[in-house]
């Protein structure tokens, strides 16, 4: 029985690997002993190398072995397409995996670009208290600035703090809020306030992004916070900016269960976010786009 098990996970190898190069031609490469394999994937800057090894248990009872060598990306990076591609493998047992996790690897790497190029564009805009905001804004999930603490809803110029329906996922819960900010200082102002609210203070990450329209000079003031959520912070800018949002912070609050979630992680954050902004009725109407 053993026998024929191993029988089995050799010719379903074999198999794959024929299908493997047949689809990657030169660019899936063998090493000289045999039983490992590599591929090179690149998206303009950013490079990734993926090397894996098969085992006597692979696919039927048990996971090849998977390197990642990337020089050019962060160790965040690194841990976060590493568990990506092991989630991966836990919702595929039993079955071959590896074109999955190429191509999974490539469609992570093409997003990452696309991210970097929208943190670019979004660094070129104007910011005029961009300094002053960074040098001011203390971690606001660990404490409160003290000279904000007194603030009470009634002094935030009539910021009405709109909070969404908690939305959760394999015992992650996400949570978007959302006010009507004309400056930097009101933007730390909301977030103050936010924290004041003890589970919200508490949560795993609240990460935020504002984006401010500026009558005079004809030019947002932006940023964003990840919070510890890499790359949260940049995608919330993003969907603001896709949406033509002014004058809008939003904050998306998630307590972590304890279950990795990938890159779905972002899709329940937009989702939080863009909720909240609705429910606030904050979208900009056609109208209202046409006047800028």
């Amino acid at each position: 029985m053993e026998n024929d098990t191993h029988i089995d996970n050799i010719s379903r190898q074999v198999e794959e690997q024929e299908v493997l190069k047949s689809i990657y031609g030169e660019d899936w490469k063998e090493d000289d002993g045999g039983g490992s394999w590599s591929i090179t994937l690149s998206e303009e800057n950013l490079t990734l190398e993926l090397f894996v090894t098969l085992t006597d248990e692979y696919p039927g009872q048990g996971p090849p072995l998977f390197q990642i060598f990337a020089p050019s990306l962060s160790r965040a990076d690194m841990t976060e397409i590493t568990n990506i591609l092991q989630d991966m493998y836990l919702d595929n047992i039993g079955e071959t995996v590896i074109f999955q996790w190429v191509e999974k690897a490539r469609e992570w790497l093409q997003d990452k670009v696309s991210l970097q190029a929208c943190e670019v564009a979004a660094k070129v805009e104007d910011l005029e208290d961009e300094e002053e905001f960074a040098a001011s804004y203390t971690c606001w999930n660990d404490k409160h600035d003290e000279k904000t603490d007194h603030l009470s809803k009634d002094m935030l110029n009539g910021a009405k703090i709109v909070h969404g329906d908690p939305i959760s996922f394999k015992k992650s819960t996400f949570q978007g809020h959302v006010a009507t900010v004309t400056s930097t200082n009101e933007v730390k102002q909301v977030l103050s306030n936010l924290m004041e609210n003890k589970k919200i203070a508490h949560a795993t990450h609240n990460m935020y992004a504002f984006r401010i329209y500026r009558e005079d000079t004809k030019s947002f003031s932006q940023d964003c916070d990840d919070d510890g959520e890499t790359q949260a912070g940049s995608r919330m800018l993003h969907l603001l900016q896709i949406m033509d949002a002014r004058n809008i912070l939003v904050v998306v609050s998630r307590w972590y269960g304890g279950v990795h979630l990938g890159p779905d992680r972002f899709r329940f954050i937009n989702n939080a976010a863009r909720q909240v902004i609705e429910k606030a009725g904050l979208l900009p109407s056609q109208e209202q786009k046409k006047k800028h």
